[in-house]
């Protein structure tokens, strides 16, 4: 009965804080909402029984938004001295997350100890002696090892496409020409002085 509870509490708090996400004007509400969409996620993946999922969330994609949201800052010119002034507004919306995400801590946590073992759809047999990693490992790297090698050559295009339309032809930047390197010569290399006592190179 806690598990349904938890679940429907979750899965509520998800979608209001997912519109909340491009709702807001603010782009520092919006990555704060996004960040609780996040957790709450996680929390319905603890319920799920896939707690590896839930950290993989909450490690990767919550410190992703941070890294993007700085790059934004970054790109955006934001002065910092004015968002420095501008923090103490944060703060009501901020504790209010933060109460938010303590109290779907509270609740997962409890709902899993007395749920008794929730259902983990991700162990097809059921055993107890195969962790959560090791069933997603299983299932990644057998039946849909195809798939996952096509989504990473896909990533790796998509980077190659990022750098390609982000290099900038700019005149009179010196680039390295590795023939002209191997093909040069002492005498294009190296030039003799006498240099007479007394006197410099001038």
């Amino acid at each position: 009965m806690l598990a349904a509870i938890a679940f429907y509490v979750l899965a509520a708090i998800a979608i209001v804080s997912a519109f909340a996400v491009i709702a807001a004007r603010n782009p520092v509400h919006s990555v704060l909402f996004l960040i609780l969409t996040f957790f709450t996620s996680a929390g319905l993946f603890v319920l799920l029984g896939a707690e590896f999922l839930a950290m993989l969330l909450v490690v990767v994609y919550v410190g992703a938004v941070a890294v993007l949201f700085l790059f934004v800052v970054m790109m955006l010119d934001v002065d910092f001295a004015e968002l420095k002034q501008g923090f103490l507004s944060y703060m009501p919306i901020g504790a209010l997350i933060a109460v938010a995400l303590l109290a779907e801590l509270l609740l997962v946590s409890s709902a899993a100890t007395s749920a008794d073992g929730a259902p983990i759809a991700l162990r097809p047999d059921g055993s107890a002696d195969v962790t959560n990693a090791e069933a997603i490992g299983r299932v990644l790297y057998t039946d849909y090892l195809l798939v996952f090698q096509l989504a990473g050559l896909v990533l790796f295009v998509a980077m190659v496409g990022a750098i390609v339309l982000t290099l900038r032809h700019r005149p009179g930047v010196k680039k390295q020409d590795i023939a002209a390197q191997v093909g040069r010569r002492r005498s294009e290399a190296v030039e003799l002085k006498d240099v007479r006592p007394g006197q410099g190179l001038g």
